[in-house]
């Protein structure tokens, strides 16, 4: 019996309190231990952002030790090695990342920042579901790849056309 292997995956933003926190829960609970997230920022503003423990809860989610990180962490010697490096937003696409050891496949997939959203409370609250649903929707298609679909070129095609699309090609 063979055991199915498991992939780290880091999913980076600027601030690390809304987008990259909401995906890393997700694939977490999503991933059946096929998966184990994490999530980082360039510029953590050095906490999680309310809506987003909000959202969390709201889908049954756990929150419990969630916290705003710098991407230094996970360039550090004795940090856990990445499979996979996706960018949640446009800003941290464009920055200059840190030189990942194992060269990692990356992608980026762009979500408006829910963060930045202005308005009621019912307002903010509707674009966090929103930008949340859009993250479930691109973490459920890696989350359904088939394992032999999960190395090599064919996998950075396929998480560029998740990225692009939101749905395979």
């Amino acid at each position: 019996m063979s055991l199915k292997p498991s992939y780290n995956i880091l999913f980076l933003c600027t601030g690390n309190s809304a987008r990259s926190i909401l995906a890393e829960v997700y694939m977490n609970a999503r991933g059946g231990g096929r998966f184990r997230a994490f999530s980082a920022g360039s510029q953590p503003t050095g906490r999680v952002n309310p809506h987003a423990i909000e959202t969390l809860r709201a889908a049954g989610l756990p929150v419990e030790n969630l916290r705003s990180k710098s991407w230094d962490e996970f360039a550090a010697p004795g940090a856990p090695r990445m499979d996979f490096i996706i960018t949640v937003c446009d800003n941290a696409a464009g920055e200059v990342c840190p030189v990942w050891p194992g060269h990692p496949a990356s992608a980026h997939w762009p979500f408006e920042d829910p963060a930045a959203a202005t308005g009621s409370e019912e307002a903010i609250r509707r674009k966090f579901a929103e930008v949340f649903a859009a993250i479930r929707q691109h973490i459920d298609l890696l989350a359904d790849l088939p394992p032999g679909n999960l190395d090599g070129q064919a996998l950075r095609k396929k998480l560029a056309e998740i990225g692009e699309a939101g749905s395979p090609a």
